[in-house]
């Protein structure tokens, strides 16, 4: 019943605590509803989607794609590295004195030296005559077909030549590089020899060396340069040596030989 009195208020309701105030970085946008921030769905009802897992294949392919070519990119220039030192090795001259000059096998037409076999067996001669070594190790076996072994017909050159038959050891079983460098490595091993200086062309130094590095001499270079391949032809074989350093160099070329042959 109304009669007419006011009805006092309860103070605890008279003063309601004001509604929190909102800064303009805070405040949401216009129709945009509050959301907690923990709250991972939008209003909308669609959960919301880190950005580094929306496209996982995406990035992956992306990620495969710049290591391969990175790869590749390094792979051109360690084979770029390795073409220019076989060009500069087959351009400098490391003669010195060494405990044997040791000549590098090439063709031979039925116990004559072929022009590229004499070129290298020149060259030693006259290392050997500036008194550089007191014995030249020839090397080189024989082909299907051959009547005398590369080794045996560099013999008979140098004897021909003035060099004394005791400062002349053949190794005659080498068919490669390797091979006949590891035979070299064993006959100057039973002797307590280790240095040498290797003769053979510009293109074929750098391989020479390392291969005898890994064989355990200490060994050095002194390219011909009288071969009568013209600079074509050099620059070609150059190309297939730096390739195959490039892989020696990783996986040694012992096992390259091995794989090779």
């Amino acid at each position: 019943m109304n009669t007419g009195e006011l009805v006092p208020i309860d103070p605890l309701w008279s003063h309601t605590a004001p509604a929190p105030r909102l800064s303009h970085e805070t405040a949401p946008a216009e129709g945009e509803a509050l959301m907690s921030d923990n709250d991972a769905t939008p209003p909308e009802g669609v959960p919301r989607v880190a950005r580094a897992a929306r496209h996982p294949k995406r990035r992956w392919l992306k990620r495969t794609i710049l290591t391969l070519l990175a790869l590749f990119l390094g792979g051109i220039v360690y084979y770029g590295v390795t073409l220019w030192q076989v060009w500069s090795t087959g351009q400098h001259d490391q003669a010195r004195p060494v405990d044997a000059i040791v000549v590098m096998g090439a063709a031979n037409y039925n116990g004559k030296p072929s022009p590229l076999l004499k070129a290298r067996l020149d060259h030693a001669l006259d290392l050997y005559n500036e008194g550089l070594a007191p014995i030249v190790v020839v090397t080189g076996g024989k082909l299907e077909g051959d009547r005398y072994t590369e080794a045996e017909t560099s013999r008979r050159y140098l004897s021909d030549k003035g060099v004394p038959d005791e400062a002349i050891v053949a190794e005659e079983d080498g068919h490669s590089t390797w091979e006949s460098l590891e035979g070299v490595a064993d006959l100057l091993d039973e002797r307590g020899l280790d240095r040498v200086l290797i003769v053979t062309d510009p293109f074929h130094a750098l391989r020479s060396r390392l291969i005898a590095q890994e064989l355990g001499m200490t060994a050095y270079t002194s390219p011909t340069d009288t071969s009568p391949w013209g600079s074509g032809t050099q620059f070609r074989k150059s190309l297939k040596e730096a390739a195959g350093i490039a892989v020696g160099r990783i996986i040694g070329f012992h096992r390259l030989w091995n794989v090779t042959g």
